[in-house]
């Protein structure tokens, strides 16, 4: 990504509530991009570790204080998001998950380019007049949106489903292939430290993803009671924390280790036999991305976007029903169970991320929908994009 010789050097706000996860990754690619690309980047979050790794990319980092999910404090929150926008001036604002989406929308009401990228619907995350409340907002709030950004086909159907009229972008997730990569072969590498006292040769399962509903720790753990009954000395690592973490403790047997959030997953990868996500639903995940970068075979649900992420080779093998413990603990076993079947499924996964999946590719289909709302953006010929572009109304 490039910005044009002669264009002006463009503004550009990114808000985000969250700052951990999946949707702090991409924001910072982004910003890691668009600033060497010579954009001016400010980034509005709560404070966390987003914020110091932000500053060390050269981004303007905003305090702004929201919480994760709509309440009492929501007219604050847009209030001051209001007062950032009018300081920074930004020539195109970018809105990231449900909570940016709704405060920034209501901030800006149109005035300015507006992207909003919802990183997975929220009414899908919610029930009864939760969920009937969020997908009235979305269908209400898309006219305040100059995109809706979604990261795999399947999220803009479901939008196109629930009624949302807006124009589409589809622009897939992707990860750094240079940072998630193989192991060195025959120059072994650092297991992480909550490994060191276990067997090495002991098959190992690794889940990475914030400990809480969507991701489904609790369907993972239901089925490794007959996984670990199948593998001898089989072990399952949840790598993460969230609010579902004691829950999660008091259901695991013996064999499950709880890593806590890691800095960084790279080790916990390569240390992978085999990693899993068994999500309730998603948007495109980063964690099946990152691990298939690392060359390890992964196993998915197949919730949005899950299928769009596995190169279809994999899919017979490693993509399974949401919520079906029985189909899950069936995959894992079958793949713990065939050495030279993972290291083929691996190889193949890595190839699928190079090739369709390198986050050059995700920011440079950034780039190209800026230049086509703001103009002085252009996407250089090494980097070919994704983004795909549809109007539903």
């Amino acid at each position: 990504m490039h910005l044009s010789a002669t264009g002006p050097r463009p503004r550009v706000l990114h808000v985000t509530q969250p700052v951990d996860g999946g949707v702090a990754r991409v924001v910072t690619d982004l910003v890691r991009a668009q600033r060497a690309a010579g954009a001016a980047v400010t980034v509005a979050c709560p404070d966390g570790g987003l914020t110091a790794e932000l500053g060390t990319l050269g981004a303007d980092v905003r305090r702004w204080h929201a919480t994760r999910s709509p309440g009492a404090s929501l007219v604050r929150e847009v209030r001051d998001l209001a007062r950032v926008v009018g300081e920074v001036r930004p020539d195109l604002v970018h809105l990231h998950s449900a909570k940016a989406g709704i405060a920034g929308r209501l901030a800006v009401r149109g005035r300015l380019p507006t992207v909003f990228q919802p990183h997975a619907w929220s009414f899908q995350a919610v029930d009864g007049l939760t969920s009937a409340l969020a997908l009235r907002w979305e269908r209400w709030g898309a006219r305040w949106a100059s995109r809706v950004v979604c990261v795999s086909e399947a999220e803009r159907a479901a939008g196109v489903r629930a009624g949302i009229e807006a124009r589409w972008s589809v622009v897939p997730n992707g990860v750094d292939p240079r940072r998630y990569r193989p192991a060195p072969r025959g120059a072994g590498h650092s297991r992480p430290a909550p490994l060191r006292g276990l067997d090495p040769a002991a098959p190992l399962v690794v889940c990475v993803g914030r400990l809480c509903r969507q991701k489904a720790q609790d369907v993972l753990l239901e089925a490794w009671h007959e996984v670990a009954r199948r593998v001898g000395g089989a072990r399952l690592a949840l790598v993460g924390d969230g609010p579902d973490r004691d829950l999660l403790l008091r259901r695991a047997p013996a064999s499950v280790l709880f890593a806590g959030g890691a800095a960084d997953v790279v080790p916990w990868y390569q240390a992978a036999d085999l990693v899993v996500l068994p999500s309730r639903w998603e948007g495109m995940a980063l964690a099946p991305l990152e691990a298939m970068a690392c060359g390890r075979p992964v196993v998915v649900t197949d919730v949005a976007g899950a299928r769009e992420s596995l190169p279809p080779a994999l899919t017979p093998r490693c993509l399974v029903p949401a919520g079906n413990p029985a189909a899950l603990a069936e995959a894992l076993t079958a793949l713990l169970l065939d050495p030279p079947l993972r290291e083929s499924l691996g190889h193949q996964g890595r190839d699928h991320v190079l090739t369709r999946h390198d986050v050059r590719h995700a920011t440079g289909a950034m780039a190209d929908l800026y230049r086509d709302l703001i103009g002085p953006w252009a996407a250089p010929p090494s980097a070919p994009t994704s983004h795909r572009e549809s109007i539903h109304s």
